[in-house]
């Protein structure tokens, strides 16, 4: 296997929580003047790990800090230069966009994209087929390898066939949380988490996914710190339409097609930034998600070709929140959080046009995805091992001074 190691990593000019309707909004963005920034203390960890070929850097940044950003990210790498790091900003995804352009011409939106999850993950399985990586592992910049042995365990089992001969190849482990809890916190104020329980039903099934054998069927897939081999990211394009939780919804994605996702509970990592608080602006991006998700299901389950996906194949968790009762649990939370608690205004701007909103764009939105699919495996194919491209991104990408950067001739760049 020739795995690489892809960390998106958010920058933002200042510390400021998102903005209510804001279209593109990132949970954990670290201000460019943070004196130790997350994305040191994640390379930092990585120094220790076995068999570490590559680290693909994400840099996603508004244009306004766009430049200081880069500046950040080119000296952290810099410090690190046995990880062979290489940078994937804005000119080297325009690299990457005009192979996608070529492989599919006529296809719509921003699949590949520097802007939102979905697109920023495609961008990442796009740089590791450029440069014949057949394993993306994804680690996210606020987290640190466990131990040295980090590699080792995210490809463990890759590639191979369970009991059942049900082939291995999307896994994810999970993350640890202040106090090494691999749990998530359930919030006690009654207007947040009375009809809003999904802390609580994740934990849930994470406590029997822990006890179960080491690999098991999940149910769910860990945003930041997961694996995919080249069977899967080559036929499964994440979603770039989808405001948040493109982690599971790349799951769902799979089982359409007929894969599954594996959970390792003997592979994790470490959260090391504080937990967001809560706000409207998270929660209408959730509004949007769940809508989506309905809407997606239903179409691919009467699409012919595609396996179907029922809620209950996902009990505990996330089964609730992929039927239509999720649709009384948002109206139900966004009356409660009207009657009590901050941001009454934009709770009751969700209740009573902001679901409704949600909805609609759902239902249209739901195609692109569809039509992406269509293309996703040509774009790959075109990507794949693409000298020319893995050249002038290396050229762009690596750090200056960095030893590992190639000796290029005009007649390469050709």
């Amino acid at each position: 296997m020739n795995p690489a190691i892809v960390i998106p990593s958010y920058w933002t000019e200042r510390d400021a929580p998102p903005v209510i309707g804001q279209v593109v909004s990132y949970d954990h963005a670290t201000p460019i003047d943070k004196p130790l920034p997350e994305l040191e203390l994640c390379l930092d960890s990585l120094d220790a790990v076995r068999g570490v070929l590559r680290v693909i850097v994400l840099l996603v940044s508004p244009p306004e800090c766009a430049a200081a950003a880069r500046a950040r990210v080119e000296g952290i790498c810099r410090m690190h230069p046995a990880l062979n790091p290489l940078i994937v900003g804005p000119d080297e995804g325009k690299e990457i966009l005009r192979v996608v352009a070529r492989a599919a011409p006529r296809l719509s939106g921003e699949p590949v994209a520097l802007r939102g999850y979905g697109a920023i993950r495609n961008m990442g399985i796009a740089a590791c087929a450029a440069l014949g990586h057949d394993v993306a592992v994804f680690l996210d910049d606020d987290e640190v390898a466990a131990d040295e042995n980090f590699l080792i365990d995210a490809v463990h089992g890759l590639g191979m066939e369970t009991r059942q001969r049900l082939s291995i190849y999307a896994k994810s482990g999970f993350f640890l949380r202040k106090g090494e809890s691999p749990f998530a916190p359930v919030d006690t104020v009654a207007s947040r988490t009375r009809f809003w329980p999904k802390n609580a039903e994740f934990n849930l099934w994470m406590r029997r996914a822990l006890t179960a054998t080491r690999i098991s069927r999940s149910n769910t897939l860990c945003g930041s710190c997961f694996a995919l081999s080249a069977q899967a990211f080559g036929r499964v394009a994440f979603d770039p339409f989808i405001t948040r939780g493109e982690d599971l919804d790349y799951l769902l994605n799979l089982r359409m097609r007929g894969m599954d996702v594996w959970f390792d509970n003997a592979w994790r990592v470490r959260h090391t930034a504080a937990r967001q608080p809560s706000c409207a602006a998270s929660f209408l991006q959730d509004v949007h998600r769940w809508e989506y998700e309905l809407a997606k299901l239903a179409a691919g389950n009467a699409t012919i070709g595609l396996r179907q996906v029922r809620p209950e194949s996902l009990e505990p968790y996330p089964s609730a929140w992929l039927s239509p009762t999720v649709q009384r649990r948002i109206f139900l939370t966004a009356l409660l959080r009207v009657v009590r608690g901050p941001e009454r205004r934009a709770y009751l701007g969700i209740l009573l046009m902001g679901q409704l909103r949600a909805r609609r764009w759902a239902r249209r939105a739901v195609e692109r995805y569809f039509e992406l699919q269509t293309y996703w495996p040509r774009i790959v194919a075109e990507l794949w091992d693409n000298r020319p491209l893995a050249l002038r991104l290396q050229r762009l990408g690596q750090p200056a001074e960095s030893p590992f950067a190639p000796s290029l001739t005009d007649d390469d760049d050709e």
